[in-house]
């Protein structure tokens, strides 16, 4: 077998701690810092691709953590991929894939950075590389994540004047069902048609409690509600989604196109939310997305709150599906106090505007990164591959 001229020549995985711009509370973590896991594939035709594997409140959401992702990648993944031709993703991948188990984050981060490499070396943007873009910008709904009332409805008029967003996903699943419901109403009646409201209670109700607010929150004015339940209790998710009046999205429940052809066949849900981090990757996610539509199952781009990387990561593959019904979540680097690119994204008029540049078409800020990563003070080292 002759080697390819373009070989992968080394791997850096680094680790950013970003502050929040305020606490971001979920019903398994409250964050007041964002960990970014960075990666960086260097290849030998001179071409660095990046990718993201950031996740939610450490091992409180998954089974994954910023550190587990650094050290498999620098223990396992890495000496695996020296000298494979880094002109093949997809082979790479499959190598990956058919060697190591689980992680999911980790292998997307390593498949975003591969694909990076691949559109720079092309000269075309990553979204190309899975089909082709059909619009150049996603609308992007904020979540509403303090906790208090007060707070975030003037956050959410706060966006509203900027034409930021004009659809709000409230967090809850703290306090009880009926407080939760007292929360959404107000905010709904404050925004009134100026925007859309909609719940992410990450696993925290009962079945009965869920099937309980459903139906207040549809008079409340919620037209949305993600994983109300435990994501292994796939009879519930179905009986609720045939049951209530507001629709079902499913999201923990979620890890890939397995999961999506059981909950399709089962209509045990009315939307997904892709996530291309929890579904192992972009190949991943856009399988996710694929059954999806065949299904008449319903799409919204989900974020893990990354940094500029995964968001753009996110973006591009979105971007190329025929159908996005429901917007996108990928507000993440917003909620960041540091910006880690040289030119921000771009967000304007209620979306997010994809670039037009080759990979991932944005520029990383190295001293900044320099900066923030978390071994600043002993040194920047590279994992050689």
């Amino acid at each position: 077998m002759i080697p390819s001229p373009v070989q992968i020549q080394a791997v850096e995985t680094i680790l950013v701690d970003v502050p929040t711009i305020r606490p971001h509370r979920l019903s398994v973590a409250t964050m007041n810092c964002q960990t970014l896991v960075l990666i960086r594939i260097q290849c030998t035709d001179g071409i660095a691709g990046w990718g993201e594997a950031t996740t939610i409140g450490g091992l409180a959401y998954g089974e994954e953590s910023p550190e587990s992702i650094k050290t498999n990648i620098d223990t396992y993944f890495a000496p695996m991929l020296k000298g494979m031709d880094a002109t093949r993703p997809g082979q790479a991948m499959a190598k990956l894939r058919e060697c190591f188990q689980g992680n999911r984050f980790a292998k997307c981060a390593v498949e975003t950075a591969l694909f990076d490499a691949q559109g720079q070396r092309v000269g075309v943007p990553l979204s190309e590389l899975f089909g082709g873009r059909v619009t150049d910008s996603v609308e992007v709904a904020w979540t509403l994540a303090s906790g208090d009332t007060g707070r975030d409805i003037d956050e959410a008029h706060a966006m509203l004047e900027k034409k930021r967003h004009r659809v709000f996903k409230l967090k809850i699943g703290t306090r009880a069902p009926a407080d939760d419901i007292a929360h959404v109403a107000a905010i709904k009646a404050a925004v009134g048609e100026r925007a859309e409201v909609r719940v992410d209670v990450n696993q925290a109700w009962s079945q009965t409690e869920a099937l309980w607010a459903s139906e207040r929150l549809a008079d409340a004015g919620c037209n949305l509600i993600e994983q109300p339940i435990a994501a292994e209790d796939r009879r519930g998710l179905k009986r609720l989604t045939h049951h209530s009046k507001v629709p079902i999205m499913a999201d923990e429940a979620l890890h890939g196109p397995t999961d999506a052809f059981d909950i399709a066949s089962e209509h045990a849900a009315d939307v997904f939310a892709i996530k291309i981090a929890q579904s192992g990757g972009l190949t991943g996610a856009a399988s996710v997305a694929s059954i999806a539509l065949a299904a008449g199952i319903d799409l919204y781009g989900g974020t893990m709150l990354e940094g500029a990387l995964g968001t753009m990561a996110s973006a591009q593959l979105f971007s190329t599906f025929r159908e996005l019904k429901w917007g996108t979540e990928l507000f993440g680097p917003l909620l960041l106090t540091e910006e880690i690119l040289t030119e921000p994204l771009r967000y304007e008029n209620f979306s997010l505007h994809l670039p037009h540049g080759p990979g991932l078409g944005i520029q990383l800020d190295l001293d900044k990164i320099g900066r923030l990563r978390r071994d600043s003070k002993y040194g920047a080292s590279v994992v050689k591959a």
